[in-house]
Order: C-alpha cells, then sequence, then structure tokens
C-alpha cells in the first residue's frame, strides 16, 4: 500500500496543524493515501488534551515576547517544545486497510526515529513504560531525543514525532518537558559534539534526516503489519478480529 510523503518546510504550527485535518479529513473519504507529512516547526508550545498546564514553567509574558505559542492540540501526551533543528513527521494513516494494530504501529515510529539517529552515529531506542526515543534510556542517565503523541480518529492516525537533530535544547526550559520535570532532553548535535555553524538548526539539515525517516518508517510499517498479523494469529475466536 502506498505512503504518500509530503516535505512542508519550515512552517507555523497552526498552519501544519490545518495540513494534517485537511489529509485526515480526504484519507476518511477515501480521496486520498496514507500519507506522511514531514515539516520543521517555528517555536511554539503544544499541550496534549490532557496536559497539564502547570507544566508550562515559562510566563505569559516571556512566552509572548518571544513570540511563542502555546497550543493546546488534541494528541496525547503531556507538553511539548517545537522548533528550529527538529524534525517533526504527521502519519495520516488508517490502520484496517492495512491492516495494523496501533501498539505496533507506534513501535515502527520509534523505531525508525531510531533508525534516524543511527544514520548520525547515534545510538537511541525505545524505553519501555516512557514513549519516544532515548540515549541510554535503561542507564543511570536516561536523555530523551525523541517524543511521541498520537491521535487516532476514525482509525485514522495524525499527529506523530519529534526528533531533535540541533534543536535549541535551552529552549525546553520552558517546560516540563513531557510532564517530568528535571527530564534530560538531548538532540543529535549534543551526542555528537557538534560545534559552529553544524551545531545550528538548518532547514536543509531536516529535509535530509526527513527523507532518512521516510524510508525508514517504510520499512518498519511493513514489519508492524507483519507484528500484527502475528498477534491477531495467536488470539483464538473472534478477539482476533482486533481494530483500532
Amino acid at each position: 500500500m502506498d505512503l504518500r510523503v509530503e516535505w512542508l518546510g519550515r512552517m507555523r504550527y497552526r498552519e501544519a496543524w490545518d495540513r494534517q485535518r485537511a489529509s485526515h479529513a480526504a484519507r476518511d473519504a477515501g480521496e486520498a493515501p496514507d500519507t506522511l507529512l514531514l515539516v520543521e516547526h517555528e517555536p511554539v508550545l503544544t499541550l496534549g488534551r490532557h496536559a497539564r498546564d502547570e507544566h508550562v514553567i515559562a510566563s505569559p509574558d516571556e512566552l509572548s515576547g518571544r513570540g511563542i505559542e502555546v497550543i493546546r492540540v488534541e494528541r496525547g501526551g503531556e507538553v511539548t517544545y517545537h522548533g528550529p533543528g527538529q524534525l517533526v513527521a504527521y502519519p495520516i494513516v488508517r490502520l484496517r486497510e492495512r491492516p495494523v494494530l496501533l501498539r505496533p504501529f507506534v513501535r515502527a515510529l520509534e523505531l525508525s526515529m531510531a533508525d534516524v539517529a543511527a544514520r548520525y552515529g547515534v545510538s537511541a531506542a525505545p524505553r519501555s513504560g516512557y514513549p519516544g526515543v532515548w540515549v541510554q534510556g535503561d542507564g543511570p542517565a536516561p536523555r530523551k531525543l525523541g517524543a511521541l503523541g498520537l491521535r487516532v480518529e476514525r482509525g485514522i492516525t495524525y499527529h506523530g514525532i519529534a526528533l531533535n537533530i540541533a534543536t535549541r535544547l535551552e529552549d525546553f526550559g520552558l517546560i516540563d518537558p513531557c510532564g517530568m520535570a528535571g527530564l534530560d532532553v538531548t538532540s543529535v548535535a549534543r551526542e555528537r559534539g557538534w560545534q559552529g555553524s553544524a551545531a545550528e538548526p538548518s532547514t536543509e539539515g531536516i529535509r535530509e534526516a526527513g527523507a532518512w525517516f521516510a524510508e525508514a518508517f517504510a520499512g518498519r510499517l511493513h514489519d508492524a503489519v507483519d507484528e500484527s498479523a502475528q498477534q491477531r494469529a495467536s488470539v483464538p475466536g473472534p478477539a482476533a478480529a482486533t481494530v483500532v
């Protein structure tokens, strides 16, 4: 099954949010295939539908002075930061038609982020009980490299992942990232010790990372379909027809 990939460049969050919802509606109407939207955002804070406002540490005046909007959206999860130097990917996928179960789909997204990190020479992996991908997730000093927050409506996913390539990590000090005070957020640039211009946000660099993510996700999604089939086969009777 096809997966259309669209690179949106650097775009303000609300504009990309509108694109997500339009793509979701088109997929629901059967007017578009599954689509992966790839984008780099201007600085913004987003909160999941049940996120707590107190995890935004910065004052309204500070955020206003820096032109950073706070937006509550439909996805799960707590508050997160998006900004230059970060790859954001929004998969608009009808799960039933592939067919793929939600947990294998989430794992495909996480492993795809890890695959991109590996292209840069950074070892990252999912961490049990904590969405996203982590560097040394099982070690004494785990560092979060990529975040994940999805929404599924009418069996179609939207929202998605954010992977820090050369993100300005000091901006995560505006919040308790993912609702976790003191969370150590990292980036590829930090892990690789990039200096000078290499450590600065680059839209062209994010475009390249997006191409790698799209390639990885296509393969990982195929694996998730196989994993879903195995899970269904292991459940006898009507329960095997699990849908999401």
